[in-house]
């Protein structure tokens, strides 16, 4: 993938994508603050969830050994991936030592993260995803591009053609003469999958929550496929984030509250599916939960940055974000798109790369990710925090060492920029000279900035410089003293 500006250049001229996506997220955000308005205690439940997230993410290590011992006692067996490497080798083998060569997914971005499906195809085995979105991107080659709506990009003529033309070549062909009204869509989709959901001896899933206390996990979903998915087969494997866990029961009401009224603007989900180990002769009769790091302790060892974990996966941030509704999803380069995917993605993976040193800057800074997060994640907080590590470098924790980055490159100029910039200021007289001078100078002034500013100047108008610096005007209209007896600042 290109960095950020390039991927975004591109798509911002995709006037199909455009309206798609203008017309989604309009839809998506005014339904769900009418959800949240009906809620009285909203800002208490929203902070209820901060602290519930925070307190377990700095005793993550005792709550994971509870989830695991938890688990095992229910008939479950747990599994420890450090990477998504490891975490590919162990679903495949227990795929295998199955014998089947085909398993159902319930939407899991995890096993998105991870590359899961392609781990899985490399060895012989199908994963036929059963989300309705994912199952329109993977029939159409595709790649997800919104964290609740993977096909947010698509519009219903292009679904009728993806559907008309590839569903044939991975089980039931669609209908004769489908058309694009959305209840054949997804009587042509139920159709499809159903033949997979009876016939599947494996299934794959995710989890939204896991609850350390009694070792259950949680999925909730609007479709029915999860169910099936978790139920039907005789072999279930859950790949799951280590953060997505919760201490008690009693916690996890707080986010069964937020999570639908923040996602698709419901008071809760159609299907909330909760399972405890195995049960004989009731649903699957071998449960594995792979717990997967990829860079998650990492990301707990930096002080600002950890807050991203506390992500409840919601994309509510997406829906309000001006940037992700101009430049789509896949502008962003990772299975995390929008202001979550700008924090997310460069500390699970690190800022070596174009594409995730760009990120931080895939944002305006408007803030309105941080008013509608459920979890109060402060987006533009972490945006800034780096920022100054892709310029200035330093210290980090990579693979649980510590290790010093250096700052990437391309941004020799800003850097140059922010040093003369604290020089100035540390300096008042310097300051001032400088102002006088820019403003007897204003007439000279350039419309756009020379040589590496052009780029920031090309989509920006440059403020002007007043005729008069302030300390002047102060000290002209007032004498230069400030109100109750304050310092002289013409000084």
């Amino acid at each position: 993938m290109p960095a950020f500006p390039k991927a975004a250049h591109e798509a911002v001229h995709n006037q199909t994508l455009r309206g798609n996506l203008r017309h989604a997220t309009h839809t998506i955000r005014a339904k769900r603050a009418n959800a949240v308005a009906e809620v009285s205690d909203w800002a208490e439940l929203r902070e209820a969830g901060k602290q519930i997230k925070d307190h377990t993410l700095r005793h993550l290590d005792r709550y994971l050994v509870q989830l695991e011992e938890s688990v095992t006692a229910a008939g479950g067996t747990v599994h420890w991936a450090a990477d998504a490497d490891e975490a590919n080798r162990i679903v495949t083998y227990l795929v295998k030592a199955t014998g089947e060569s085909e398993v159902v997914k319930v939407k899991s971005m995890a096993t998105q993260e991870i590359g899961l499906n392609e781990a899985l195809e490399a060895e012989g085995i199908n994963a036929y995803e059963t989300d309705l979105a994912e199952l329109i991107v993977q029939l159409g080659k595709d790649r997800p591009s919104h964290i609740l709506v993977p096909a947010i990009h698509r519009n219903r003529g292009e679904i009728r053609e993806i559907f008309a033309r590839e569903m044939s070549e991975w089980g039931r062909p669609a209908p004769e003469g489908l058309t694009d009204t959305p209840a054949e869509l997804a009587d042509a989709a139920r159709l499809h999958l159903r033949e997979k959901f009876l016939r599947a001896k494996v299934g794959v899933s995710g989890a939204n929550f896991m609850v350390a206390e009694t070792g259950t996990l949680v999925v909730v979903e609007s479709e029915g496929n999860g169910r099936m998915c978790l139920t039907l087969p005789e072999t279930l494997i859950s790949v799951v984030g280590i953060e997505k866990i919760v201490p008690t029961w009693q916690d996890l009401e707080v986010f069964l509250q937020t999570l639908p009224r923040s996602s698709t603007a419901e008071r809760m989900n159609p299907y909330t599916s909760t399972w405890t180990g195995t049960t004989d002769e009731d649903g699957p009769q071998d449960f594995h939960l792979v717990l997967i790091d990829n860079g998650r302790t990492d990301t707990l060892a930096d002080e600002v940055g950890r807050q991203a974990l506390r992500c409840i996966r919601c994309s509510a941030c997406l829906n309000v974000c001006p940037v992700y509704e101009r430049a789509g999803g896949h502008a962003y380069g990772s299975v995390y798109p929008g202001p979550i995917g700008a924090i997310l993605s460069p500390q699970l993976r690190g800022t070596d790369s174009e594409i995730d040193a760009s990120l931080p800057y895939a944002s305006s800074l408007c803030g309105a990710c941080y008013d509608v997060c459920p979890v109060a994640i402060d987006i533009p907080e972490v945006l800034v925090h780096l920022r100054e590590r892709v310029v200035q470098g330093g210290a980090v924790t990579r693979e649980g060492a510590k290790v010093v980055v250096k700052p990437a490159k391309g941004h020799a100029a800003e850097r140059a920029a922010m040093r003369a910039a604290r020089w100035a200021f540390s300096r008042p007289g310097a300051l001032r000279t400088g102002q006088w001078v820019a403003s007897r100078t204003r007439r000279f002034h350039p419309r756009t900035l020379p040589g590496p500013g052009k780029a920031w100047s090309e989509t920006r108008s440059l403020p002007e410089v007043p005729a008069e610096p302030f300390r002047d005007w102060w000290q002209r209209t007032r004498g230069g003293t400030l109100p109750q007896g304050g310092k002289d600042t013409s000084k």
